[in-house]
């Protein structure tokens, strides 16, 4: 991996917490980043971490997820299958707005005179807070405090309570505000050499959000709009309870991009004005605007029935339960242990109330992406939800399974059997207008096929197989064997014209990731045919009826997956890519300049394809998800050869890599890897934080401590550990959810410990050893020295 700079935040400004993000300055150059670092969201409804003033700010922005408008994919030369329907998702209305006068001098950061200043996002009660003193151009002392939250119990409310108390006699108006930004910047945002980044957003140049009907009485304002192309309706609103002795009045006033009250008071010194803002956000594909606006009114009225310290409360109830289950510790630096539960958190708010939805790459702290759901979920993202919140985990494999039917209709487009799953979508379909990185990408399907594999072998949930799972396994199945063939010759079966996951080498032949992958869904769907025809033979007519499999159908794909061909090149000792890369010439890295990378902004698509440079893990990700099929010397042998030509231009890649590092024994490459995956964000790794947080990222955090650091696998079923604490390390622990078992793992230098802490007895492997955990009866071992491959690192 191309060594990148860490620009680390300093020190001076964000001191260390190990449970929370600490700012105790504003700071223009970090202002970006800590939008997306103090973003807050519930997996429905996300808001940056902009100022409650509304400026400064880069990206002020406000998304429900799964919210979006449609537009028509322009291609400059037509192709008949390429994708037609661009998703984006919305900017909502800002409901956060609390803008501060004094004696008619509005509250500026940049500007203002701030004598105390301190913001800070808890891990453990999800609030973010704020407390500054701002010494007013007339004189008087201003304190403000603030706390915000998007709550995780109640999905469609989140809430301010904003406060002020001066120290003279002066008048002070607040103005609450729900502001609807039209966006009328460029369509493509620059990159830093000009070019437009395709990771960006698209911009629109006409109006998207369209009010229907709206509410605007006593302090309460609530709108009603729909999206002009996809014609999905969003009702938002705002009320707002005032507590202070001060005397005060308030005017209401509505337009359709600007709702607001504005409060004025004749404040007295000491005598605090506390202002509670409640908002509300409501989302829907068929539902009219009018209904959604009186959704929003019962959910008003409950938030201020309820108030805002049992938001808190609930608050706080949701992340003690979330952090016993998913809570990791390091006994190493703080700001490891800090910068670990930033990642956690960060899953813990793009997953957790994502109930009917996916997971978009950047979670709701960024518009990247397009708010669009990739593999990244199943991949990356799915491991840590079946491991501490399986709820979510076959959620999401449900999500999946509603956009089947649309699966089916794009394998059709593409003269396939079976169903091809879009690479990136929000409404189901492909929303990919660069097929060679985007529809190329059949291995989704097998993605998805991994995903419930490892769900129902690690939960024990039978039943997703049955009521959505199994259909999801025979149409992918279908697919590949649609999609390959088998070589007259050598009978071998193969895989042509795709795309692995390194997006450098595109559109190719026998790409070992996708064969292995498609081989792992082939026989996993033999399987659960066979077991539903003989152990559920009810669920499995209903299959048979919604599938209309047929008898031999099952018996192919045994076949296929038999006869799937794996690369592999006897003279290295390794598993080429796919069938041309180690004939392509290497990339030139010691003459390409740092500022080159990502080299996907810096060159011409065919000018990479044609070399040897990997974008992201891809034989190496194979070895972590498939690792039972190579040995620990195969494994050594590619990662050496594929490490150097990986440039990390993907935060997908550095998790993948520490893991791989950590099991063949290369404990400062794991550890090197590691902290990139685990500074992605905080340390801007990508230079791209301002557009939001890399979920995937955040995510394969997870797996790095768990799967690389911890040595678990999970192959087949089977939970084992060979453990790999590193040396700067003193202890790392983690709980897990297996089946009915919630199991506390705990490793030192010295100790192995396991316990079952709750549920039913468990059994393990620990460096071979075959354990059965009674619970609340830990076990602890001594660690064996690992028997690693020859020559590793230093």
């Amino acid at each position: 991996m191309i060594p990148r700079k860490l620009h680390l935040l300093p020190e001076h400004l964000y001191p260390a917490d190990e449970w929370g993000i600490v700012e105790t300055g504003y700071s223009k150059h970090w202002m970006g980043n800590a939008e997306t670092i103090f973003a807050l969201s519930n997996g429905f409804l996300g808001i940056r971490g902009n100022f409650e003033e509304g400026r400064p700010a880069i990206e002020a922005a406000t998304f429900c997820n799964g919210f979006h408008e449609t537009w028509p994919i322009v291609h400059a030369e037509e192709a008949y299958g390429f994708a037609r329907t661009g998703q984006t998702i919305v900017n909502c209305p800002d409901a956060t707005l609390m803008k501060l006068y004094v004696d008619d001098e509005p509250l500026y950061l940049p500007t203002a005179r701030v004598t105390e200043y301190r913001r800070e996002l808890c891990f453990n009660d999800g609030v973010l807070r704020r407390e500054l003193n701002w010494s007013a151009p007339s004189g008087k002392q201003v304190r403000v405090k603030s706390s915000r939250l998007v709550s995780f119990e109640q999905r469609h409310i989140g809430a301010i309570n904003y406060e002020v108390t001066i120290d003279t006699d002066a008048p002070v108006v607040i103005s609450s505000q729900l502001l609807n930004r039209q966006d009328s910047k460029p369509i493509d945002e620059p990159s830093g050499n000009g070019m437009p980044d395709p990771r960006q957003a698209r911009r629109f140049d006409r109006r998207v959000l369209n009010a229907k009907t709206h509410i605007d009485e006593n302090l309460r304002i609530i709108t009603g709009y729909r999206t002009s192309n996809s014609r999905m309706t969003l009702g938002v609103g705002i009320d707002h309870v005032v507590e202070t002795e001060n005397p005060w009045q308030s005017q209401t006033t509505w337009s359709e991009d600007l709702g607001k009250v504005v409060f004025t008071f004749d404040a007295h010194a000491g005598v605090p004005i506390r202002i509670t803002k409640y908002f509300t956000y409501h989302t829907s594909r068929s539902v009219p605007a009018a209904e959604l606006v009186d959704r929003a009114s019962r959910a008003l009225d409950r938030a201020l029935r309820d108030g805002y310290e049992e938001l808190e409360t609930a608050q706080e109830a949701f992340l003690e339960r979330f952090w016993a289950r998913a809570n990791v510790v390091v006994d190493a630096e703080p700001r490891v242990q800090q910068a670990i539960r930033w990642n956690i958190f960060q899953v813990c708010q793009a997953a957790s109330r994502a109930e009917t939805t996916g997971i978009p790459a950047k979670g709701l702290t960024g518009q990247a992406y397009e708010g669009h759901y990739f593999w990244d979920t199943e991949i990356y993202v799915a491991p840590f939800l079946t491991y501490t919140a399986p709820r979510i985990t076959r959620n999401l494999l449900r999500f999946r399974h509603s956009m089947l039917d649309q699966a089916r209709r794009r394998a059709d487009e593409l003269s396939e059997r079976g169903a091809l799953f879009p690479w990136r979508t929000i409404n189901g379909e492909e929303a990919s207008s660069y097929y060679a990185a985007g529809t190329a990408q059949y291995h989704i399907d097998a993605d998805i096929a991994y995903a419930i594999k490892r769900y129902v072998e690690v939960r024990g949930d039978a039943e997703l197989l049955c009521e959505v799972g199994a259909e999801i396994l025979v149409e992918t199945a279908r697919m590949w064997t649609g999609l390959g063939f088998f070589a007259p010759d050598s009978g071998s079966f193969h895989i042509h014209g795709v795309t692995g996951p390194d997006e450098y080498t595109t559109v190719v032949n026998d790409n070992t990731f996708t064969n292995l992958m498609a081989r792992c869904n082939l026989r996993y769907a033999e399987e659960v045919v066979s077991w539903m025809r003989e152990e559920r033979p009810k669920d499995y007519s209903r299959l048979l009826h919604e599938t209309g499999l047929s008898e031999h159908e099952p018996i192919e794909w045994r076949r296929a997956a038999d006869a799937m061909f794996i690369p592999y090149d006897s003279d290295r000792g390794i598993n080429p890519q796919d069938a041309n890369f180690l004939a392509k010439e290497v990339w030139d890295f010691k003459n390409t300049p740092v500022d080159h990378y990502p080299l996907l902004l810096n060159y011409h698509p065919l000018v990479i394809y044609r070399h040897q440079v990997i974008k992201q893990a891809d034989v190496v990700l194979a070895m972590v998800l498939l690792g039972d099929e190579f040995s620990l010397e195969q494994k050594r042998r590619n990662f050496d050869y594929y490490d150097p030509l990986t440039t990390g231009d993907s935060s997908l890649s550095a998790c993948v890599q520490s893991i791989l590092a950590a099991e063949i024994g290369y404990e400062q490459k794991a550890l090197e890897y590691f902290q990139y995956a685990l500074l992605m964000d905080l340390a801007n790794v990508a230079g791209n934080v301002v557009d939001g947080a890399h979920v995937a990222s955040t995510g394969g955090v997870w797996m790095a401590l768990t799967y690389g650091f911890g040595g678990m696998r999970d192959f087949q079923g089977k939970l084992s550990f060979d453990p790999r604490v590193p040396a700067s390390w003193h202890r790392l622990s983690f709980p897990l959810r297996v089946h009915n078992s919630r199991l506390l793992v705990d490793l030192t230098h010295t100790t192995y410990r396991f316990e079952v802490i709750g549920g039913e007895p468990l059994t393990i492997t620990v460096q071979g050893e075959e354990l059965t955990l009674e619970p609340h009866k830990p076990v602890e071992l001594a660690p064996k020295t690992p028997n690693l491959p020859l020559n590793p690192e230093a």
